[in-house]
């Protein structure tokens, strides 16, 4: 695990380029840490019949089909060109073909994030592919209806705490390893890959969450994000959740937490972990 590590060091501040460079030349030790969150909790949290709808689990599971739609292969390479629109096209012509939503999440969403973890198990697309892929088939589940991943609505033994991109960028890199230092820590942790705030507060009213960690990468993206906050906290169904903040604009200018919504702002992860246990504590 990497030791002393700063968010911003994850978030690409060196500009676009160098941030896919870190991306396609990490460490073996982060890579292993990126796997194991796409095997163990993104992908099943995209894929899993019982989570989406448990009422039919059972009898669909009995309808897995041998093989997958032939069109899968081009959705995928459609979802890590971060093509929504033929993405969704793809979609509309298997719908007008007569297809059943639970066809085209069986046959064609399930099978293209399988490969999409080939592709990565064999450096054949980086990070930044992975996540804008995921995050277009996850906007692809919302839409055939299957939006309510099962987690605890109530409060549990250890905190969990959902960490998400701010709307308006996709950065899952230096998320992920925070989130790797929270589990280290015995947190819970939640990667939300979520892009827009529809789906983010979707997911808080979903399911209870003590902590709630936004990364901010654009100065732009703080004008809305008062408003954000606010909104996460209406929704939220824990009544005392804690908003805390972090991302590579935190590192450029100095704010204060309050006036932006928040309960505090963290540059550094090892700070993080023990202050978010702190706030937990002291609701």
């Amino acid at each position: 695990m990497l030791q002393g590590t700063r968010m911003s060091e994850f978030n690409g501040l060196g500009g676009q380029s160098n941030g896919l460079k870190r991306a396609n030349n990490l460490p073996e030790d982060c890579k292993e840490s990126l796997l194991a969150v796409i095997e163990k909790q993104i992908i099943p949290r995209l894929l899993n019949v019982q989570q989406f709808f448990p009422a039919k689990a059972k009898a669909l599971s009995e309808q897995l089909p041998a093989g997958e739609l032939p069109e899968f292969l081009a959705f995928t390479q459609h979802c890590l060109s971060g093509d929504g629109l033929k993405a969704n096209q793809l979609v509309d012509a298997l719908m007008a073909r007569g297809l059943a939503h639970d066809r085209i999440f069986l046959e064609l969403i399930t099978p293209a994030a399988r490969h999409l973890g080939v592709l990565w198990e064999q450096d054949l697309c980086d990070f930044t592919q992975v996540t804008c892929g995921l995050a277009l088939m996850h906007q692809m589940i919302y839409r055939l209806g299957y939006e309510s991943p099962a987690g605890p609505s109530v409060e549990g033994e250890s905190e969990r705490i959902m960490l998400a991109c701010a709307p308006g960028s996709q950065h899952f890199l230096g998320l992920t390893i925070v989130a790797d230092f929270f589990r280290q820590a015995g947190s819970e942790v939640v990667l939300e890959i979520s892009s827009s705030e529809s789906e983010l507060l979707r997911a808080v009213a979903n399911e209870w969450f003590d902590v709630v960690g936004i990364s901010v990468a654009l100065e732009a993206q703080l004008q809305t994000l008062p408003a954000l906050i606010g909104h996460l906290r209406e929704s939220s169904g824990n009544p005392k959740v804690r908003v805390v903040l972090g991302g590579p604009i935190f590192m450029i200018r100095t704010f204060d937490p309050h006036e932006l919504g928040a309960d505090a702002i963290f540059t550094d992860v090892r700070e993080a972990v023990g202050a978010v246990k702190h706030l937990v504590r002291a609701r």
